[in-house]
């Protein structure tokens, strides 16, 4: 059964928050709209987050819950959320409350106006770190540059049309995913709306160093096949280097100067063998890209649901 709203919440070990969470999202949502579910999709947690989703669906039924086998990540609950919403509009936020849904009604409005995405926007990253600060910035501007859509301040706090939805868990069949991105790719009428990032109320963030870089190569090479141009351009600066001491050499021979070239030499051969092992990793990086697409796993595995009215098929 279809419905004006949905919402959908990726969660992981939200426990000490989500009750507050799923309070306030429930208050706003039923200003907003007289017809709405709340779909939390828990992604593998391992303390009472499932628990907590049972008991609110139980108090209020419009609450619903997807349970994935183990922890996918959150592009993969994001996705299992989508497929599975039955709004005409559906609105993508965090569990931790940073993702202010006091701007629903705006996002609703410029729906209602004929907008097909609309995208919160980072104004002020709250309490962020300067290095956290620093990497945001350092990341979105690559993106933006390999990409060609400027994410910058982007989030996945955003309202999509139900066409929009269907684009995205129908039509683009690739197992890796990212959802920023394509949700930008895919066009239509986009509106945005800003907002300052609030303070986490409860409980920490899941995203620690060696998480974020492992993020950032993984949406990068999904999204992108412009590193791989890094490749030729390694190439093209060894061969420029080696062109020049070979000029050199030559010039110091016919001057009837000797030739001591150990240290260049040996400089040249770490140089060229550190230029090798970057490329070779960028192609690595998109041969794995590619293994993962062969080998037509699905995206995540759905454990149970609590309160569907079409319960989900276990693969997606």
């Amino acid at each position: 059964m279809s419905c004006e709203l949905s919402i959908v919440i990726p969660a992981f070990n939200e426990s000490s928050g989500l009750p507050r969470a799923l309070d306030t999202i429930k208050t706003i949502a039923a200003k907003a709209s007289d017809n709405y579910e709340i779909i939390v999709v828990d992604d593998g947690s391992t303390d009472d987050t499932p628990c907590l989703i049972d008991t609110a669906h139980t108090r209020s039924p419009e609450i619903k819950g997807i349970i994935l086998s183990r922890r996918f990540g959150k592009e993969a609950a994001l996705y299992a959320g989508l497929k599975h919403s039955s709004g005409k509009a559906v609105v993508t936020l965090d569990a931790d409350l940073q993702h202010p849904p006091e701007l629903i009604p705006d996002m609703l409005e410029h729906w209602r106006n004929g907008a097909e995405i609309v995208h919160g926007v980072k104004q002020d990253r709250g309490a962020d770190s300067l290095r956290q600060r620093l990497t945001s910035a350092v990341y979105n501007g690559v993106f933006s540059r390999l990409s060609g859509f400027d994410l910058r301040g982007s989030s996945d706090f955003k309202l999509l049309d139900r066409r929009v939805v269907d684009v995205l868990t129908k039509q683009l069949p690739e197992s890796s995913r990212f959802y920023r991105g394509l949700s930008a790719w895919v066009g239509y009428r986009q509106a945005t709306v800003p907002f300052d990032v609030a303070p986490r109320k409860t409980g920490e963030s899941h995203w620690g160093g060696l998480r974020l870089i492992r993020y950032a190569l993984h949406t990068v090479t999904a999204f992108s096949s412009l590193p791989l141009l890094i490749v030729p351009v390694l190439g093209l600066v060894m061969l420029v280097i080696a062109v020049i001491l070979g000029a050199e050499a030559i010039s110091s021979r016919l001057a009837g100067n000797s030739i001591s070239g150990f240290a260049t030499l040996e400089i040249t051969i770490l140089l060229a063998a550190s230029m090798i092992m970057i490329g070779l990793g960028i192609i690595g990086q998109y041969m794995a890209r590619m293994f993962d697409e062969i080998k037509g796993r699905p995206v995540c595995l759905i454990s149970r649901s609590i309160g569907m009215d079409n319960p989900p098929e276990n693969m997606l």
